[in-house]
């Protein structure tokens, strides 16, 4: 059986300094830290960015949306 099927992992971190937890699956967190690592960031401030982003979008969606639609687009 595939592991893309795996449910939601939670991890905290800390972003724009306030802690948070994100939910993400581990198909998304894997390429999450692939695209920090080729970028030389920590993953915590590639999702900073992410989170600017989002905030700045017209319509902001939730921040673990946000996360996997970037890795989407981005990946």
């Amino acid at each position: 059986m595939s592991d893309i099927y795996h449910p939601p992992v939670k991890r905290s971190m800390t972003v724009a300094g306030h802690q948070t937890s994100i939910s993400l699956e581990p198909l998304f967190w894997d390429a999450l830290k692939r695209v920090a690592e080729q970028r030389d960031l920590p993953v915590n401030a590639l999702v900073a960015q992410i989170d600017v982003e989002r905030l700045e979008s017209g319509t902001p969606c939730g921040l673990a949306s946000a996360i996997r639609l970037w890795v989407m687009a981005n990946a």
